[in-house]
């Protein structure tokens, strides 16, 4: 599996937070070549079944589809549009940047301000703010309002970036890396002997409050349930404690958000099979899918595994794919692990 290809797919989908019904074409796709069975619950989420070899346990893994983007709030008399976000976005990224609104027919535009030219002195030493940024179409009024809406989605227009050394540069990364090394998963998966049913998730909603993951696991009602996620990259000027390294392995997380025996089953089959990973020592909540997932009906057994990422929320995010491929292959072990001895032994701590 070429896990570039996978990407460059993956990320065709333009799914900001409330959009991913509709607009997750491949992804769905692609659940259904690597599994038996694919739904969409009511929420949204893509759930594709994998049939172990008795189903006496069920074990889910997921990761968000969602990315984060922005929404449109004004259409100004001279057509330039005034925009919100939707998720987390750091707008000192955002001048310059070109887009695509969603509207009856998808319209490019460019991200401008105030030239620096034409700025205050006391303007030049400040960041603009999301109030001083606007979206240019290069269409009238009278053209724009009849193409876009108040509330119509926009996200970000890039192309992916093939790095040196296996490193891989593109929006959306957050989460859809996470997809992919699922997807690895359930393709690593068809060389072993696994006895629980395998639950994929691609959840909706993550960025804006991990909606997703609380609706699909309750559903499922898994035995056992990983998170697959980004952390923090190792870059110039971040504390190495609170950083991953790229190409060096997946991140295992442990913590009050994760079950300890299935921390230490990840950490001992990484041990026993010579795959490279590191530790995510996380004192409470992760901010990621795990936590709804433990939280979510009488509450699920649950681990955490993290692809390092750099430029989070950013157009350029950056990872290893090497990683994605070690965290397909660790998952597929620990799921060809899962037997009644360690499910039952999960209710004793």
């Amino acid at each position: 599996m070429d896990i570039k290809d996978l990407l460059k797919e993956i990320i065709t989908d333009h799914t900001p937070s409330g959009r991913e019904p509709e607009a997750a074409f491949k992804v769905k796709e692609l659940f259904g070549k690597f599994f038996d069975e694919v739904k969409v619950d009511k929420l949204g989420n893509i759930i594709g079944k994998k049939t172990g070899k008795d189903s006496k346990f069920k074990v889910m893994i997921a990761a968000h589809m969602d990315e984060i983007g922005m929404m449109v709030t004004k259409i100004e008399e001279k057509g330039f549009i005034r925009f919100t976000f939707v998720g987390g976005i750091d707008q000192r990224i955002l001048l310059g940047q070109e887009v695509l609104i969603h509207g009856k027919e998808i319209v490019p535009g460019i991200i401008g301000s105030k030239p620096p030219h034409l700025q205050e002195p006391d303007e030049k030493s400040k960041a603009l703010k999301k109030e001083d940024l606007f979206i240019d179409t290069g269409l009238s009024y009278e053209k724009i309002k009849d193409i876009v809406s108040v509330g119509d989605f926009i996200t970000f227009k890039r192309r992916p970036v093939e790095l040196l050394n296996n490193h891989f540069a593109s929006n959306a990364l957050d989460d859809k890396a996470g997809i992919a090394a699922i997807l690895c998963c359930i393709e690593e998966l068809k060389k072993l002997i696994f006895s629980a049913d395998v639950y994929g998730v691609a959840t909706v909603q993550e960025e804006v409050g991990l909606r997703g993951a609380i609706t699909s696991t309750y559903g499922i009602y898994p035995d056992i349930g990983i998170a697959v996620d980004v952390g923090h990259g190792n870059i110039p000027d971040l504390p190495e404690e609170e950083t991953f390294k790229l190409g060096k392995g997946p991140v295992i997380a442990l913590g009050p958000n994760i079950h300890p025996k299935i921390y230490e089953r990840l950490k001992n089959l990484a041990d026993e099979y010579k795959i490279p990973y590191q530790i995510d020592p996380n004192p409470s909540y992760t901010g990621t899918d795990a936590w709804s997932i433990q939280i979510t009906r009488a509450g699920v057994p649950t681990g955490l595994i993290s692809i390092p990422l750099r430029y989070m929320h950013t157009t350029v995010e950056t990872l290893n794919t090497e990683d994605i491929k070690l965290i397909g292959r660790l998952l597929a072990l620990f799921i060809a692990s899962v037997d009644t001895e360690f499910v039952e032994g999960l209710k004793c701590y």
